[in-house]
């Protein structure tokens, strides 16, 4: 799915709510979880159908990545992921164990890993 991006995720988040994407998920337990649902997830439940990378204007150091999700049961939302040294290492290493075959051809799977 490609689209111009946004400076701010706010803007992306807001874009992809428009287009149907309105679920949010957090990450727990080593699950992705459906704030609403409560429904938890792994890896190989979680189909990535965009992603896009931001970094903080003031402080280089302040990194993130928008995900734009699918899961196995056809819900469809985002996850903000922080990268960078002040990354979740548990989260970061749950998205790096997604399988290749969950990513979308548009969403860049070369640049993640």
């Amino acid at each position: 799915m490609k689209r111009e991006d946004s400076k701010h995720e706010t803007d992306n988040i807001k874009r992809y709510q428009e287009e149907g994407y309105t679920a949010n998920y957090l990450f727990e337990n080593d699950r992705l979880i459906d704030a609403e649902t409560k429904e938890a997830y792994k890896p190989e439940d979680i189909f990535i159908v965009a992603h896009h990378r931001y970094e903080g204007m003031s402080d280089p150091d302040d990194m993130s990545i928008l995900y734009v999700i699918e899961t196995k049961d056809k819900r469809k939302g985002t996850h903000l992921l922080g990268y960078g040294p002040m990354a979740d290492l548990e989260e970061a290493e749950f998205f790096k164990d997604i399988p290749k075959a969950n990513y979308s051809k548009n969403a860049d799977i070369n640049e993640l890993t």
